[in-house]
């Protein structure tokens, strides 16, 4: 009996991880099921949009349903705090790289187009909901283990560059689909943009050669508290084989690619809410600033070579540079927006990217880069909005939208391969 469980158990996991990753020790040691029947528990905010039968027909049409599906008995197999931490770590990195391998046209599977990012997203949101449920027979941290498992799949895990003398390095971070509330269909191209060149080398435009890596965070004011950019971007900036280039990018304005000039210390998007429901705490009257924010100064300016960038890349979108934002001139109290940037002594109301997550992102990014690396280019990128679904609520894709995610994930290459030259 235990050598029929532990084969089926292996077999069960065989099916969906690749090679390339091992699979945790996590057999049963005795005939006893290893975890209680699922729970009935409240799903969070985020997780309670899977009702939406569209959602799951994303992940299926992308191939990746195994993962929703036997998420759950894998977890069952599981007999300790460590063997759930390595299961975890390994179906959250699997996740990452089938969705990696599948935007880049190595793993085949459903009808979506390759680059689509939305699979990911919902295939991760559901396995969160599978361990919100499971009931193990020892005790387990729940939100430990998901943050190992949002970590593993979202590219933070396994992800280094690998060593080549004279190929840079660029790290660059999307985002995860958001306003779902809106439009549950909705995608991002920085996330698409981030699947697609994960690990890709690129010829720049000296001729030179870089290797990219890229992580995929959440639209979620908690994990930005809790650190997930600073753990994302740490490694690549003090590690053993460091970047030579930084940007963060997200989605931004209607038919234009933004170089942010400024990214501002605050929050003040407020009535917005992220995918969580959650809100800032923070408006465009009464900034806040993020709990857990290093110190730093209300703005920080871009790095990168923009002059180099918006000479040489303008199609098919045009790309700016964008120095506007919103202060609190020294001795005032009342915002004011300026186009040329911010003033001395000003207290941040928003960067060039708003007073959102886009915005945190650049400034959390930029902030430790300045402290560990100040020699390194960083800055932030606004990709335009994407557009094109179809009328027909439910209809999940169609031409016109494909095309553009494409060509908006092309373009942010070729920012890319202009940005990361040495100068």
């Amino acid at each position: 009996m235990l050598l029929r469980r532990a084969a089926s158990a292996a077999a069960l996991l065989a099916t969906v991880l690749p090679l390339t990753v091992a699979p945790p020790a996590h057999a049963a040691v005795d005939g006893a099921a290893a975890c209680r029947p699922p729970a009935s528990v409240p799903l969070d905010a985020e997780q309670s949009r899977l009702a939406d039968p569209r959602t799951g027909a994303l992940v299926e049409r992308a191939g990746l349903a195994d993962f929703v599906r036997r998420f759950p008995a894998a977890l069952c197999t599981t007999r300790s705090r460590t063997e759930a931490e390595r299961l975890l770590d390994s179906w959250g990195q699997a996740l990452w790289q089938a969705s990696v391998r599948r935007a880049q046209g190595q793993r085949a599977g459903g009808d979506l187009a390759a680059g689509d990012d939305r699979p990911l997203y919902w295939a991760r949101l559901g396995m969160t909901a599978a361990l919100a449920r499971w009931q193990p027979e020892f005790p387990a941290d729940k939100a430990a283990l998901r943050a190992r498992l949002e970590d593993a799949s979202r590219g933070l895990t396994g992800n280094a560059f690998r060593p080549a003398p004279g190929v840079r390095r660029i790290f660059i971070s999307g985002f995860d689909p958001f306003g779902l509330d809106a439009e549950i269909r909705r995608a991002n191209p920085s996330g698409s943009a981030a699947l697609l060149l994960n690990g890709r080398r690129i010829t720049l435009a000296d001729g030179t050669l870089a290797e990219i890596r890229a992580v995929v965070l959440p639209v979620r004011y908690a994990d930005f508290d809790a650190g997930i950019v600073e753990r994302a971007f740490t490694p690549h900036l003090a590690g053993p084989a460091p970047a030579d280039i930084i940007t963060t990018v997200s989605q931004g304005y209607p038919g234009i690619f933004t170089l942010e000039d400024w990214a501002g210390r605050a929050r003040s998007a407020d009535p917005y809410p992220d995918n969580a429901r959650a809100l800032s705490g923070g408006t465009r009257e009464r900034p806040v600033t993020a709990p857990g924010l290093g110190p730093g100064p209300e703005f920080i300016r871009t790095t990168l070579p923009a002059g180099a960038v918006t000479a040489a890349v303008q199609t098919p979108y045009p790309v700016l540079l964008n120095s506007e934002v919103t202060e609190i001139p020294a001795g005032a109290t009342a915002p004011v927006d300026r186009a040329d940037g911010p003033t001395p002594g000003s207290r941040a109301v928003a960067g060039g990217g708003g007073g959102y997550l886009s915005n945190e992102v650049a400034y959390r990014s930029n902030r430790l880069r300045a402290e560990l690396a100040p020699h390194l280019p960083g800055g932030h990128l606004h990709t335009p909005v994407l557009t094109g679904l179809p009328a027909d609520p439910q209809l999940l894709t169609g031409p016109e939208f494909e095309h553009n995610e494409s060509a908006i994930a092309s373009e942010v290459r070729a920012v890319l391969e202009h940005a990361a030259v040495r100068r």
